[in-house]
C-alpha cells in the first residue's frame, strides 16, 4: 500500500522558519522525482519544488528562491521541505507528490504565516 505522509506544519510568524517532512513507503522511493506543491484557499494548486530520485538536482518556483530548500533522504524515504523567511503568502496547504510513471499524493499539511 502505498502512503506519503506529510507532517511539519504549523502556525509561524513572519520571518519564520519550518521543516516539512514527507514520509514515504510501499513503493522504491529512490526510483521517484519528489516534489513539494501547495494550494492556498481558492487558488490552484501550485509547485513549490522539486528533487531528481538521486537528488543530483533541484527546481524552485521563483517566488521561494533563496527561501527554500528541498532534500531528501533515500535512506529513510523521506523527503524535507526546508522554509525559512516565511511570508504570508506562503500561507497553504502543502504537498508531496512522487512521480515516476505515474504520481502518487500525500493528504497534505497545513502551513498558516500569521502574525
Amino acid at each position: 500500500q502505498v502512503q506519503l505522509v506529510e507532517s511539519g506544519g504549523g502556525l509561524v510568524q513572519p520571518g519564520g522558519s519550518l521543516r516539512l517532512s514527507c514520509a514515504a513507503s510501499g513503493f522504491t522511493f529512490s526510483d521517484y522525482a519528489m516534489s513539494w506543491y501547495r494550494q492556498a484557499p481558492e487558488k490552484e494548486r501550485e509547485l513549490v519544488a522539486s528533487i531528481a530520485s538521486d537528488g543530483s538536482s533541484t527546481n524552485y518556483r521563483d517566488s521561494v528562491k533563496g527561501r527554500f530548500t528541498i532534500s531528501r533522504d533515500n535512506a529513510k524515504n523521506t523527503v524535507y521541505l526546508q522554509m525559512n523567511s516565511l511570508k504570508p503568502e506562503d500561507t497553504a496547504v502543502y504537498f508531496c507528490e512522487a512521480l515516476r510513471l505515474r504520481s502518487y499524493w500525500g493528504q497534505g499539511t497545513r502551513v498558516t504565516v500569521s502574525s
